[in-house]
């Protein structure tokens, strides 16, 4: 829900779970208190990403004890249109008995395939990945 002018207004969202939060413009492009549409996509991807992660090191026999990512979601202008122009992951993650070749070849396939990163095709996703 959406009250107001876009500068003056301020905004509402909750899901099914419960899960909700308040946004404004100042939230969402300046550095006012409160979340934005984009965190919620940094989000998603994130957890999307780590739980795929987490089944594709399984799948290699190679079960993660830890899998940490981070997103960082830029929205820029392109074309004079505010723009989410990438999406930046960063994976630090703990798993035994895989080399670095082997993790660095299923996270990246992991970034392609996941079911969020399916859905955002047209934004650019880059990927750091470290074990640890």
């Amino acid at each position: 829900m959406w009250t107001g002018g876009l500068k003056s207004g301020n905004g509402s969202f909750k899901g099914e779970t419960g899960l909700g939060g308040a946004y404004t413009f100042a939230s969402r492009f300046e550095q006012g208190k409160g979340t934005n549409p984009e965190e919620l996509l940094a989000a998603a991807e994130a957890s999307c990403f780590s739980m795929a992660l987490s089944g594709n090191l399984e799948k290699n026999g190679t079960v993660a004890t830890r899998i940490e990512t981070s997103a960082a979601c830029t929205v820029e202008k392109v074309d004079d249109k505010m723009t989410v122009s990438k999406i930046v992951l960063t994976l630090k993650a703990t798993v035994p008995g895989i080399d670095n070749a082997t993790f660095q070849r299923i996270a990246s396939e992991t970034k392609e395939g996941c079911p969020v990163s399916r859905a955002l095709k047209a934004v650019p996703i880059s990927l750091t990945a470290e074990l640890t």
